[in-house]
């Protein structure tokens, strides 16, 4: 249903087909991965990722995204900046998740970049959304944001990130 969503609104694609699907599903999915297979400057690893994120045992639930999203009709005219990015990822429309991630607080999430991207930016793009959107995010647990970095695009683009976050806006999903 979220990826359904996400065809029809954000890509604007009147019918989906199961490539589109796939399309959305593999691209967040092979940056999640990035840091497996791809060397980088920032890399985190899987396992860091989840000690890092699951504060305690019993929020362990993660709500994924990808960025850029846009249609195929101006793909090729949007222009793809860490900021750009960087909002993109923390918007609720490119979440692969039925919640709105304003409905809750993040305790943890990492950003994933490829492409581009110096890691001074990246830094100071977090921060920034980190400031704009601290309703948004626990001040219990400090440094809550994981960054990583690595210098290969994913075919098709120039810059993308990916999104991992732990947020009990996640809680909507088991009301």
């Amino acid at each position: 249903a979220v990826v359904s969503t996400q065809s029809t609104g954000t890509l604007k694609l009147t019918t989906p087909t199961y490539g589109d699907f796939n399309h959305l599903v593999s691209a967040t999915m092979t940056g999640v991965t990035t840091c497996l297979r791809i060397p980088g400057q920032l890399n985190a690893d899987l396992r860091k990722l989840a000690v890092n994120m699951v504060p305690f045992p019993r929020l362990h639930f993660f709500m994924s995204g990808f960025a850029p999203l846009s249609s195929s009709g101006n793909k090729s005219y949007k222009a793809t900046t860490v900021a750009e990015i960087t909002n993109q990822m923390f918007d609720s429309k490119n979440m692969m998740v039925s919640c709105d991630p304003r409905h809750g607080r993040y305790l943890t999430c990492a950003a994933m970049f490829r492409g581009k991207a110096s890691t001074k930016e990246v830094d100071d793009q977090m921060i920034n959304i980190q400031s704009k959107n601290s309703a948004y995010f626990v001040e219990w647990i400090p440094s809550n944001v994981k960054t990583a970095v690595c210098n290969v695009p994913p075919p098709g683009y120039d810059l993308s990130g990916t999104f991992i976050g732990n947020s009990t806006a996640m809680q909507e999903l088991f009301k």
